[in-house]
């Protein structure tokens, strides 16, 4: 019986390990990007806006971030023109990132996108709520601090 204790203890003390050498520790975590907030809103000028939250007592001990929205729908691709959006490139410090300051979460809408194709709503919605469509990830130029896929819709026609 103590023998087997002690190979979970082990393996538990392993697997921790392993997790902060591969940065896969509490801070990559889901949980980063608030998904009840996140989502993709069509709206009535045929346009595409990204909109989510990102909790920022996660995010301590590091002051700057990007947040980049990529595209792995090719027909949701095709209609924004775009694979990659990345929010913090021309916004705030030295017009390259983010700050984590102030209140502990944070609401990023972006600018909406319109779309060269047009979509049937219906489409776009499944596009996203089911196919994985569009992905969030925060990061810097040393890490990534989490990821997570979109999986709300929802539009203002």
């Amino acid at each position: 019986m103590r023998r087997n204790r002690k190979i979970v203890m082990l393996l538990v003390l392993g697997a921790y390990c392993l997790s902060i050498l591969t940065g896969c520790g509490l801070v990559f975590s889901n949980e980063l990007i608030v998904n009840r907030y996140a989502d993709a809103l069509l709206t009535k000028n045929n346009e595409l806006q990204f909109r989510f939250r990102i909790n920022n007592e996660l995010l301590e001990g590091h002051q700057l971030y990007k947040v980049k929205v990529s595209i792995h729908d090719d027909r949701l691709a095709a209609a924004i023109g775009k694979r990659e959006i990345i929010y913090g490139e021309d916004q705030v410090l030295n017009g390259e990132y983010l700050e984590v300051k102030g209140k502990s979460e944070k609401y990023i809408f972006m600018d909406p996108i319109p779309l060269k194709k047009d979509l049937h709503i219906d489409l776009l919605k499944k596009m996203i709520e089911q196919e994985q469509g569009v992905s969030i990830e925060v990061y810097n130029n040393e890490e990534v601090f989490g990821r997570a896929f979109l999986t709300n819709f929802s539009s203002e026609l």
